[in-house]
């Protein structure tokens, strides 16, 4: 008799969990290029509720601008991205990653930036962060997206240390600034284009 009660509410635990609501709040790091515009296009997604631009890969003593601005630090200019699962799935997020937010194709370099410190990286946080980037890619890849093979990292995210002030949200506090026009602003474009139902 015991046993059937404590199978009932099993299934009623099971039940519940299986109907609770998803976390309202979820974050992933990722890397792609100087975060000025990695951090502008993410802040222009619906659904992302925060972004910050900081260093990930390296160490916190290393972690400020004149430091990883050498590419010997380990650190990779990266975004912090806080997001709602419920409004903006991880894969939705991956697309504008791939599709608008940098060139997955390059190899420890971003259009004019190179070095260790522009490497594409995603950052996971989790095992299901970890296995939707690794299936996402893996769907690029067989649907040929892209006409170079994916240089992307899908690395364990052993800790995010936001950038100086100055770098957060430059491209809004810049628009005129000749590296924002001809590499930033075009990104935020695209998006609009590309995904307009995913632009605020």
């Amino acid at each position: 008799m015991h046993a059937i009660f404590a199978l009932i509410a099993a299934a009623q635990l099971a039940a519940a969990s299986a109907s609770a609501p998803a976390p309202s709040s979820e974050q992933i790091v990722l890397s792609g290029g100087c975060f000025w515009g990695m951090e502008a296009v993410f802040d222009a997604v619906k659904g992302v509720t925060n972004v910050v631009s900081g260093y990930a890969g390296g160490k916190k003593s290393t972690a400020h601008y004149e430091l990883v601005s050498t590419g010997l630090t380990g650190h990779a200019e990266s975004v912090q991205i806080t997001f709602d699962p419920n409004k903006l799935s991880l894969q939705q997020l991956f697309s504008v990653y791939f599709l608008v937010a940098h060139d997955p194709t390059q190899l420890d370099r971003q259009g004019p930036d190179v070095g260790s410190q522009y490497r594409s990286v995603i950052w996971y946080e989790n095992d299901a962060q970890q296995r939707a980037a690794q299936e996402y890619i893996k769907s690029l890849t067989d649907r040929k997206t892209f006409n170079a093979p994916i240089v992307t990292q899908v690395e364990p995210l052993t800790a995010f240390y936001p950038a100086e002030d100055y770098h957060q949200h430059y491209v809004a506090r810049n628009p005129d600034n000749p590296y924002v026009v001809y590499e930033d602003l075009p990104k935020l474009a695209h998006l609009r284009q590309q995904f307009p139902q995913l632009a605020k």
